[in-house]
């Protein structure tokens, strides 16, 4: 069901956000200081406005308390992040996210009423760290702290051999939950599934 948004911030996490919100057809208002910034958002964005996110009058004129959810992507201005948060939480938003520049920074928010903290850099480090010690895996969802969803290549020895053929589930304790064949997403496949060149298997399971 589609939502509506708010960001503020459009450096180049907001403005990722605010695109890929809008591609899924969610309304979004894209909000920054930056006159510029906001012009590229002007034609694609449900509503784009220049507006301090630090000022309560401003906040409610641009009807801020109409929106579901608000992501805080401000940059570098740590001030003006926690103050946003804080203001937005009095105004009564439900759910606030927002980008922390570091521990600290993501504890404070916290402490001020974010419902969730994003530590974007630190989580591309991990993600970039977790593909060089494992060049087949693709992409990961980390669960807890001992399990995971991994994209992974399958291996060229896998073509031609069925899932009940290779038992990944009792040789290794991992279940593939889906495949993805150039696109084509095979959802629960069969024990009888053959596994193609250049499938990617989404599995579940513990990490080592």
């Amino acid at each position: 069901m589609n939502k509506q948004y708010a960001v503020i911030g459009l450096g180049r996490f907001g403005s990722g956000i605010v695109s890929t919100l809008l591609e899924a057809g969610n309304e979004v208002l894209a909000i920054d200081t930056n006159e510029e910034r906001v012009n590229e958002f002007i034609d694609s964005a449900t509503h784009a406005v220049i507006a301090d996110s630090t000022d309560e009058v401003a906040l409610k004129a641009i009807g801020i308390r109409n929106f579901d959810t608000v992501i805080v992507a401000i940059g570098n201005d740590m001030q003006a992040s926690i103050l946003t948060v804080l203001l937005l939480k009095e105004l009564g938003i439900k759910k606030v996210v927002a980008k922390a520049l570091n521990k600290r920074h993501g504890e404070v928010l916290k402490k001020v009423g974010a419902d969730q903290v994003v530590f974007p850099e630190w989580d591309m480090g991990e993600r970039v760290a977790h593909q060089l010690m494992l060049p087949n895996v693709l992409n990961f969802i980390e669960l807890a702290k001992d399990y995971s969803i991994e994209e992974i290549k399958a291996p060229s020895n896998m073509a031609g051999k069925s899932l009940k053929e290779l038992n990944i589930r009792a040789k290794f304790d991992l279940t593939v939950i889906a495949i993805n064949n150039k696109g084509k997403v095979n959802i629960s496949p069969s024990p009888d599934e053959l596994i193609q060149k250049e499938d990617v298997l989404v599995m579940i399971g513990e990490n080592k």
